[in-house]
């Protein structure tokens, strides 16, 4: 069974933390993880900081190979970094055990990472190899993907009970009735996981609901 896992990991452990050494108030969301050859290129979110060379943020890291701005919208920008192939970190550990990213968020903090296997053993393995080479992480929470009803509507148990709860205290309702602040404290999160939650939440059910894929003939 699809096993979905929560953990975090000190924010100067994982390659871009080091954003946050020069800009503490920004928030770092990864947005894709795509296989490349031997490399992990990972699509990532800067947010919270208007700034004229967002790349030079980033300090030298011995596991990134190079950090890209692809695009910009005010204090938002889309980044993209590889990572040289030698280093083994978190993401490295995730591609060597199949296991998918379903959310990574980061702050000055910490990161924190919601992550599925396809099987208990998947992610089991995932584990095995974080501490084989003395990554840190600190699991959180590991349950089992629950669908909601109507196939294909799957979600995971965090991002199904953030999007009830939002519901259910009025996040949605115009005007809003409750704030993204209260909401997370409720759940004992951060904004930064419950936005995400939220945000890859409606990606689901939308792909799942509304795109030429979902429609049945």
């Amino acid at each position: 069974m699809a096993t979905v896992m929560e953990f975090t990991s000190p924010a100067a452990e994982f390659p871009l933390g080091s954003v946050f050494e020069n800009l503490p108030g920004v928030t770092v969301e990864l947005e894709r993880l795509i296989p490349h050859e031997t490399l992990i290129i990972p699509y990532f979110w800067v947010r919270g900081v208007e700034t004229d060379d967002i790349e030079a943020a980033f300090d030298p890291h011995e596991g990134v190979q190079a950090i890209q701005m692809v695009d910009h919208i005010e204090d938002e920008y889309l980044m993209r970094a590889e990572w040289k192939q030698e280093y083994f970190g978190v993401l490295s550990a995730l591609a060597k055990a199949n296991v998918v990213v379903l959310s990574g968020v980061g702050t000055k903090d910490e990161w924190r990472f919601e992550v599925r296997g396809e099987s208990q053993e998947t992610i089991a393995e995932f584990r095995t190899y974080c501490q084989d080479n003395d990554i840190p992480i600190e699991i959180t929470a590991v349950h089992a993907m629950l669908p909601i009803k109507g196939e294909g509507y799957e979600l995971t148990e965090s991002q199904r009970e953030a999007l009830i709860l939002a519901y259910e205290r009025g996040y949605f309702d115009t005007p809003r009735k409750a704030s993204l602040e209260s909401i997370a404290a409720e759940l004992d999160i951060t904004q930064q996981s419950l936005s995400s939650r939220l945000r890859r939440g409606h990606r689901r059910l939308i792909g799942a609901t509304l795109t030429s894929s979902s429609q049945t003939t």
